[in-house]
């Protein structure tokens, strides 16, 4: 299989503020609008230089979203900031009314998504937001791996006309696609090649699939990993050409297995190819208080957990 370097740890919302400082230079169109999470955001660079671009909502979530949607009647490109469970959660409604329905110009940029929010605790840690998300129609539903993919995420979506949810984490986590990548909406990206299991992952456990795979390889499996940065629109293509060679599938993220990429994919194998699939994710939990890593391993996030789903699906062929 091929080979990644993690080149680094970083967070990949430190990616989305070095996406939106370079937006900041170079679109003048774009604005940013934070509730009260500056710093859990990274958008200070944005902010230093362009200060009259920048809204302080404060602990206003629903304004925000309010105030956003305002914004695009103008011809602007809101980028919106606060926790994942606070922009999707906390303000359904609004962005259902305002955004959604009148297909509104706005970029709902979401940190701490997920378990690895870590010891903040269930109350933070949304689990069910791309779902919530997937399920508006027009909705664009992104979930990048590491910095380097946050940072052209956050470029690619400001040429896109139209609402994107965009997710992406606090932990410090492998960097390791390209830098000068194009980031291209609704298009997977083949990772390695295999010919007995599909491996699709999206955001944090993208890496977890690369170092199973590897593990995998040494016990003779070949599997083929994907990146779905882009839940939806969701490459279908992509799926039903690798299950075609393999004749499974392993999905995982970071996410409950009700709603998520799984069931997206589950939907289009059901429609097109049947085969037998497994799913990594949470199964229908709150989260809790802990370290990301400890987190991962107790609601089987991990490595480890995909290697156990991967064989698991092999015996199902």
């Amino acid at each position: 299989m091929q080979k990644y370097i993690d080149t680094g740890k970083k967070d990949t919302r430190s990616g989305f503020g070095a996406g939106l400082t370079e937006l900041g230079r170079t679109n003048p169109n774009v604005v940013a609008l934070c509730a009260d999470l500056i710093g859990s955001l990274k958008m200070d660079d944005f902010i230093k230089e362009n200060p009259e671009r920048f809204v302080q909502v404060g602990i206003a979530e629903a304004n925000m979203m309010g105030i956003a949607a305002g914004l695009t009647i103008g011809g602007k490109i809101p980028f919106t900031g606060t926790f994942a469970n606070f922009s999707t959660g906390r303000v359904y409604d609004q962005i259902r009314q305002s955004i959604a329905y009148s297909h509104k110009n706005v970029k709902i940029c979401a940190s701490h998504a997920g378990v690895t929010l870590g010891e903040d605790g269930a109350t933070h840690q949304i689990l069910e937001d791309i779902g919530l998300m997937k399920m508006l129609p027009g909705m664009v539903v992104i979930n990048p791996c590491d910095y380097n993919q946050t940072k052209a995420a956050t470029l690619a979506i400001a040429d896109y006309h139209g609402p994107v949810y965009l997710r992406f984490g606090r932990p410090a986590v492998a960097n390791f696609t390209p830098e000068d990548q194009t980031f291209e909406i609704g298009k997977a990206v083949m990772l390695s090649e295999g010919t007995d299991v599909t491996i699709v992952a999206t955001g944090h456990l993208v890496w977890e699939a690369l170092l199973a795979a590897e593990e995998l390889e040494k016990d003779g499996v070949s599997a083929e990993v994907i990146n779905i940065h882009t839940i939806k629109p969701l490459d279908e293509e992509a799926i039903l050409k690798s299950v075609a060679k393999t004749g499974c599938i392993v999905t995982c993220e970071e996410h409950n297995y009700l709603g998520g990429l799984g069931e997206s994919v589950a939907r289009v194998l059901v429609n097109n190819s049947p085969v037998p699939q497994e799913f990594v994710a949470t199964m229908d939990t709150f989260g809790e208080s802990g370290t990301p890593a400890q987190l991962m391993a107790k609601y089987g996030l991990d490595s480890e957990a995909i290697q156990k789903a991967v064989r698991k699906v092999l015996t199902r062929k």
